[in-house]
């Protein structure tokens, strides 16, 4: 579905300046004592935390939507690996329709079963890759079958039963933290000082003085029905298209393809839109680009102008020398200090 009038207000109050907020306030702090003493919980070992045969770096963040973990977890699955790490990647599988969990995933995964997400990280990296909702029996799936040196846990930064060696959140710089309030009336799931706490923060298009930076670069568009076929954003030019995002943030697609010089007539619909071929019928033969992971559930019904564009996360190389740095030294389980969330 696209965006209801529902969510496109709650977007406004999370990131405007209404103060429709005041009232959901109440909630806001029981959302967060509860999130405080769960966290404690596991931080005194009233609730277990579980270690697996394997270093585990999480990305996440500490609100909802979009700020970049999946193309920063493709970007250190393939950093890693060359390297010379083996490396699995642990997801949630948000939204598939599987019987049972954990999966496997495959290129050829049904992303309806399986999350569109999943698939996307299957497709773009060597990795093993195991989806689930509980990430310890994910990640203890994936190490029965494909021993890993690493494993990456997408999204995982709230998911303390598994053991933390790594940490690194997301932050995307345009948005921030919003309005600074935990949900229902801020878009946080945690408190900004949680930051504080991880072993790095990536400021999604962040500048000098940011810390480590990243930056989602657009690949050439790529034909749905044959991504062997590949065309240059520049050759768009001189036309109207349509743009299509089903993704956290859907003004960060529609900014990109401004950015590249194109005229587009923009679509947003819903995170993790199940497509369906009347969702695109807009009457007309102009080309339509969409996202990568949209492009997932539009597959068998796709028309021969309907293209992805893929993005690639670019890191400061001072982010990848830290990041071996520090897995370098808790590779070895012994003396590894770590954090435990």
């Amino acid at each position: 579905m696209r965006r209801t009038r529902w969510q496109q207000r709650l977007y406004r109050i999370w990131y405007g300046k209404s103060v429709a907020c005041i009232a959901l306030l109440p909630l806001s702090w029981l959302y967060c004592a509860a999130t405080a003493v769960r966290r404690l919980a596991y931080r005194s070992g009233l609730l277990a935390t579980t270690r697996l045969d394997s270093r585990v770096i999480v990305v996440g963040n500490i609100s909802v939507g979009g700020t970049g973990k999946t193309p920063l977890v493709v970007a250190l699955a393939e950093r890693l690996q060359q390297a010379g790490f083996s490396v699995g990647i642990l997801t949630r599988g948000y939204l598939g329709r599987a019987s049972h969990w954990p999966q496997a995933v495959s290129a050829n995964s049904d992303p309806q079963q399986l999350g569109d997400e999943a698939v996307l990280l299957a497709r773009r990296t060597r990795a093993a890759v195991f989806a689930g909702p509980q990430r310890v029996a994910a990640g203890r799936a994936l190490l029965q079958r494909a021993p890993r040196d690493v494993l990456i846990c997408d999204d995982g930064l709230q998911h303390y039963a598994l053991y933390h060696d790594v940490e690194i959140a997301t932050v995307d710089m345009t948005r921030g933290h919003g309005n600074g309030w935990c949900l229902p009336a801020g878009p946080l799931r945690e408190p900004p000082s949680r930051l504080q706490q991880v072993d790095a923060v990536v400021a999604l298009g962040g500048g000098p003085g940011d810390g480590h930076t990243m930056q989602l670069l657009p690949a050439a568009a790529r034909r749905i029905t044959d991504p062997a076929k590949r065309r240059d954003l520049d050759s768009f030019r001189g036309n109207v298209l349509h743009a299509v995002a089903g993704i956290g943030d859907p003004e960060r697609f529609f900014t990109l393809l401004r950015g590249a010089g194109l005229t587009i007539q923009p679509h947003a619909f819903a995170d993790h839109h199940p497509f369906r071929a009347e969702d695109l019928d807009f009457a007309d033969d102009r080309p339509v680009l969409m996202t990568e992971k949209d492009a997932l559930k539009c597959e068998a019904f796709s028309k021969e102008n309907w293209w992805f564009v893929p993005v690639d996360a670019q890191l400061d190389a001072a982010f990848y020398d830290w990041l071996f740095n520090v897995v370098d030294k808790r590779m070895n389980r012994e003396g590894l200090e770590g954090n435990n969330g």
